[in-house]
């Protein structure tokens, strides 16, 4: 699995279509519902991308942390992340240094797909 995450080379956005099509297939259900979740994960340095001090609700106060939001189909069958998006706040996208010298580029996230599979 580590491998996976850190070396291989895949298509990040392609395995989340492919997982969003899975659970439209398989949890299909009229009363489902979208929920959105913002998590905080703590970091002890400055160059993880998209890293400032902010209030986190994982630590419970201001920290260096990093923001990712997710996207969650909850219905009576199961649940299942189908989307996922980092928070780049405004001290790295009005920094370029600082986003060429971690290896980010400075253009905006990709955007999720509105084309939603239909049952």
């Amino acid at each position: 699995m580590q491998h996976l995450l850190c070396r291989a080379s895949w298509d990040a956005d392609a395995v989340r279509d492919d997982v969003r099509e899975y659970v439209v297939e398989n949890l299909h259900d009229e009363a489902a519902v979208l929920v959105v979740d913002e998590t905080g994960d703590v970091k002890k340095g400055t160059h993880t991308v998209g890293v400032q001090r902010q209030y986190t609700g994982t630590a419970g106060r201001m920290e260096n942390s990093q923001v990712a939001v997710y996207l969650v189909y909850a219905g009576e069958r199961g649940h299942a992340t189908v989307d996922r998006e980092l928070y780049i706040p405004r001290s790295w996208t009005r920094d370029p240094e600082r986003c060429r010298a971690v290896g980010s580029a400075r253009t905006p996230p990709s955007r999720p797909s509105r084309n939603w599979p239909t049952r």
